[in-house]
């Protein structure tokens, strides 16, 4: 982009910037003909995809701040008239975390959706992503935003659109709504004051807080076993910052748990000062607790993500550590998700409740250990693309009765996404916690860990292992890199991964499996159109390759299985450990890593 265009981007933004901090920060970088800086800030605006922003907080157009909160909001309420014309009465739900401009960028939103009309019923502090959904749902809301950027690092901040079912925006709504936010020309406003006084803002706590726990512990199967024994378990616990210990600890703590949680990490603070990225799947995120958790000699140490829809749990070692003391392991997400898949099967159907044709929905990358798990007890597994609303879209259909229906049961994503109730149309660390304090006291009074039960598992079913790889391309140029490389593996598919034959490719976009062996072979793909590559290697292996949607980055994943029935676990864990190391040098060869 040429300089007088960025100069006269960078002097529009700065006329529109209500916000004084956003307006000077941009206005110090014009003075300074910082020209790098400008380029990075406007070369494009911070692209409203189909689940909405997410981009590191600063003035200008690519970045997060209250303007670009502001357009945005008015792109979706536009649209939202649009959607019900015949409808009066139109509402919204917004809720916020713990991270900077969090709160000020909700109200913003609020006011947008006001000043349009629309009566918005909006959190007083930090609530979890779930909640939103929740109350979306309760209060019959035809639409609703969590502004959070999830797990990502202290700079960043974001914006998810929900629709009436509680779940985030698909087609043909998520298409509708960029066309309105790209078209925004004019954004009407409102004053907090005027808002209130027209009953077009209401502040919400209490009036979903406590159905939204309640609804958490009716999802408990065992709650007289957690009456009699709930004190045998000690919970270590941390929100990393966010959201999550408000109903964490009132649902634990009103069952009769112990937790304790972290004290350095109970508050919420958007510069997450103890974590460098305050996501569970990272070990060096629950250092602290694990700390605390070897102290305490805790039976599961718990995280939440700073919005709390995701959780990531370590628990004791079968050996500890070299020097005699405690030692923790971290379970994945894939081997929590077998877990709760088998607690969940297992528990409906010793308690007479497992419904007709009952089935649980993963995404495509998540270990196929799962789909072994929910038919070992008759039921079914299905798949569908990355992200929780697609898993909700699946629901959806399911209760609208279309054709081969099923009973959800379970969903679960490998990145540490679980959703236990369908009162929820997304992922909830919340609830997710509640049902693993009780699995961890089911598995006790049976006499194992569940480290225990997950190695019977893996007998029964193969030792499953995943790999991830991930790789950022940042600034202007990032796409392009990430495309060309989505390009090159679609036009030259690898015939061999680590050394394995390449049987069969599903490309996604394209909407075809092709077939390297046989290149004139085509079948179609049942599933929505995304930009995702999957190698199905000859021993069952899949690999999978997809450009991140929330993030500038491209990512690989890789799932094995090996049999541990003969040679034994120990055998199965070196087998899948080798394929995958053959994988990921393939893979980083690609990608330059």
């Amino acid at each position: 982009m040429d300089k007088n265009t960025i100069i006269e981007r960078a002097r529009e933004y700065t006329a529109r910037e209500r916000d004084p901090a956003f307006k000077a920060e941009v206005e110090k970088l014009l003075d300074a003909e910082d020209w790098k800086e400008l380029e990075d800030r406007f070369y494009q605006n911070l692209e409203f995809g189909t689940g909405g922003l997410r981009g590191v907080i600063g003035g200008g157009y690519n970045r997060m701040n209250t303007l670009v909160v502001k357009s945005a909001t008015q792109g979706l309420a536009t649209y939202l008239i649009k959607a019900f014309p015949q409808k009066k009465g139109l509402s919204a739900v917004i809720a916020y975390d713990s991270r900077r401009y969090s709160a000020q960028f909700a109200e913003a939103a609020a006011l947008i959706f006001a000043a349009n009309g629309i009566k918005t019923y909006l959190f007083s502090s930090l609530r979890p992503t779930p909640e939103l959904s929740f109350a979306i749902r309760t209060l019959g809301a035809d639409t609703g935003i969590v502004v959070t950027a999830s797990h990502n690092p202290p700079q960043y901040n974001g914006y998810k659109a929900y629709w009436n079912d509680g779940a985030q925006v698909i087609a043909p709504h998520d298409k509708g709504i960029i066309q309105e936010v790209n078209q925004v020309a004019e954004i009407k406003e409102i004053s907090r004051d005027e808002a209130l006084a027209k009953g077009l803002l209401e502040i919400i706590d209490k009036t979903i807080d406590e159905p939204y726990q309640a609804m958490v512990r009716s999802r408990l199967f065992r709650p007289d076993l957690i009456k009699a024994r709930g004190g045998e378990v000690k919970i270590v616990y941390s929100p990393l910052h966010g959201t999550g210990a408000l109903h964490v600890e009132a649902v634990l703590g009103s069952l009769g748990l112990k937790v304790i949680t972290v004290p350095e990490q109970r508050e919420g603070n958007g510069e997450f000062p103890t974590v460098s990225y305050p996501n569970p799947e990272e070990a060096a995120a629950l250092e602290l607790a694990l700390k605390l958790g070897k102290k305490e000699q805790a039976d599961v140490v718990m995280a939440t993500d700073p919005d709390a829809d995701r959780l990531g749990i370590a628990v004791p070692a079968k050996s500890p550590a070299p020097d005699g003391s405690p030692a923790f392991t971290l379970l994945t997400g894939n081997q929590l998700g077998v877990l709760l898949a088998d607690y969940i099967f297992l528990s409906l159907k010793e308690t007479g409740k497992l419904p007709a044709k009952p089935a649980m929905v993963n995404s495509i990358v998540t270990t196929g250990m799962q789909k072994r798990v929910a038919e070992s007890y008759g039921g079914e597994c299905f798949e569908c693309l990355t992200g929780f609303k697609w898993i909700a879209s699946v629901m959806r259909r399911w209760e609208q009765g279309e054709a081969g229906a099923r009973n959800f049961v379970f969903g679960a994503e490998e990145s540490y996404g679980y959703l236990v109730e369908p009162e929820v149309r997304d992922k909830d660390g919340v609830s997710a916690a509640a049902l693993t304090a009780e699995m961890t006291l089911y598995w006790r009074s049976k006499g194992k860990s569940l480290l225990d039960r997950l190695d019977e598992l893996y007998i029964v079913h193969g030792y499953w292992q995943e790999l991830g790889i991930s790789k950022y391309f940042q600034g202007p140029e990032g796409p392009g890199v990430m495309k060309g490389i989505m390009e090159e593996y679609r036009k030259n598919p690898p015939k061999i991964l680590g050394g394995i034959t390449v049987e069969k490719v599903r490309d996604i976009q394209e909407s075809v499996w092709v077939f390297p062996s046989a290149p004139g072979k085509r079948e179609p793909v049942d599933l929505p159109k995304s930009d995702v590559l999957q190698f199905y290697l000859a021993d069952g292996t899949v690999v999978s390759a997809r450009p991140s949607g929330t993030e500038p980055k491209i990512k690989f994943y890789a799932s094995c299985c090996a049999d541990a029935k003969n040679g034994g676990l120990a055998a199965a864990k070196a087998d899948a450990a080798r394929k995958l190391e053959a994988i990921k040098k393939d893979i980083r060869a690609v990608i330059g890593d």
